[in-house]
């Protein structure tokens, strides 16, 4: 299948799950901060008070991440082409599994801060090791298939938050909301199964060995030398327009689908037991389908790189993504029909991440590869926290403001479209040495 040896599925394999428990983890938060921030507040879940608080907090939080990811993507980037993908691959993955199993025995929202902190340096830090590792490992041929694969994890690992905050918040401990969430963040622990694949299967990848041996070690100044300018500002600008606009969607998308539901059973009179269920069923649908457009989307990068190229794909994407926002958010359609929108959502904002996985590593020499994919995927993040905390800070007023606020997200890949003129086009080039 594909052409590809044993041990080329066997090193996508452990990058997939490495990526797919990195957004696993990374989203946990964002399914149990309705119980989560109001019992660490001692505020009662699903007041008025406590709704405030989830929207304020998942902003903060939220934004803390993208920080944390941030650094971690730029250090550990460094770090992968200092002393090889696979190592820094099960360094980050310990750290991040670690760090979103510590948030379960958070006693306040302060620790909770200082949990996510930790398991964000490590979910920026795997990225960009188990991008390197598949570029260069694969043949030129399939580099672009093998990448698109790799970020298909992204759609797993969110649904799997999907489905274990499901079972546990909305069945196992359905009426225990206060404590249910610890439970999820346990499962943070989940990814540390894949350290062991990696140590008993992975080597170095041979272009990393040689470059290692020829070469002087990378610095990260070099990325902004004019050799390397107009990759990096390439890859930062697609990057940037792609983190802001997916994670003021996505993050916010338990938290207003719960104050959907919320609002929907107070109109319909439904008692605390019943409406509880009824916001773990429609985060689980919106979920799901904004999981599904993500998953199709991600695969659908595949032709449209290959037989149009990486410009007019990013243009396309992005173009998507002003129609599926403002299909979402801008018209007035009722809210168990938004759950369903989501999956134009997931198929554009979601679906262009695919191409990150190849396109990234294409614009950098080996040495340098994923020092300079990790800093153009993650450096944007800094920027792109503000996203969650702006719309987390307006949104907090209510759900109604919310719609209002998210369909602002459109003005986002509107100006990705802007930014096409100086967008490196790597369809045709071989992989750099």
């Amino acid at each position: 299948m594909l052409g590809l040896t044993r041990y080329q599925w066997t090193v996508l394999a452990a990058a997939w799950l490495g990526w797919g428990f990195d957004l696993f983890d990374s989203i946990l938060f964002n399914f149990v901060a309705p119980n989560c921030v109001p019992t660490l507040l001692d505020l009662p879940i699903g007041s008025p008070e406590a709704k405030q608080a989830t929207l304020y907090w998942t902003g903060i939080l939220t934004a803390l991440l993208l920080l944390g990811w941030a650094a971690g993507g730029i250090l550990f980037g460094y770090v992968g082409d200092r002393i090889g993908r696979t190592r820094t691959m099960q360094i980050t993955i310990a750290m991040y599994a670690l760090g979103t199993a510590a948030c379960a025995f958070a006693p306040s929202i302060e620790w909770l801060l200082v949990f996510r902190l930790i398991a964000a340096l490590g979910i920026g830090g795997e990225w960009a090791a188990g991008a390197a590792m598949v570029a260069e490992v694969m043949p030129e041929n399939r580099r672009i298939e093998a990448g698109a694969l790799l970020y298909t994890s992204a759609a797993f690992g969110t649904t799997l938050a999907t489905v274990v905050n499901f079972v546990i918040a909305g069945w196992w401990l359905a009426d225990q909301p206060e404590i249910s969430w610890r439970y999820v963040f346990l499962c943070g622990l989940l990814p540390a199964l894949v350290i062991l694949i990696i140590r008993l299967f992975l080597k170095e990848p041979e272009r990393w060995v040689q470059a290692r041996a020829q070469t002087a070690p990378p610095r990260l100044r070099e990325l902004f030398t004019p050799q390397h300018l107009r990759a990096t500002r390439s890859g930062l600008m697609m990057a940037l327009i792609a983190l802001i606009t997916w994670w003021s969607c996505n993050a916010f998308l338990p938290t207003f689908v719960t104050a959907l539901a919320q609002t929907h059973a107070a109109a319909t009179g439904l008692e605390r037991a019943a409406m509880l269920r009824l916001t773990e069923d429609w985060k689980f649908t919106a979920t799901m389908a904004f999981n599904l457009g993500g998953l199709i989307g991600t695969l659908l990068t595949v032709p449209v790189a290959k037989h149009l190229g990486r410009r007019p794909m990013f243009a396309l994407y992005f173009a998507a993504s002003i129609g599926a926002i403002l299909l979402t958010f801008g018209t007035d359609v009722p809210p168990q029909m938004r759950l369903y929108f989501y999956f134009a959502i997931g198929l554009s904002v979601f679906g262009v991440f695919g191409s990150f996985t190849y396109y990234l590593p294409e614009l950098f020499p080996t040495r340098l590869r994923a020092t300079g994919a990790g800093f153009c995927y993650n450096a944007g993040r800094v920027i792109a926290a503000v996203g969650p905390f702006v719309v987390g800070a307006i949104a907090a007023r209510g759900a109604g403001t919310a719609v209002e606020v998210l369909v602002w997200v459109a003005v986002i890949p509107a100006i990705g479209l802007l930014l096409m003129p100086w967008v490196v086009e790597t369809r045709g080039r071989p992989l750099p040495d």
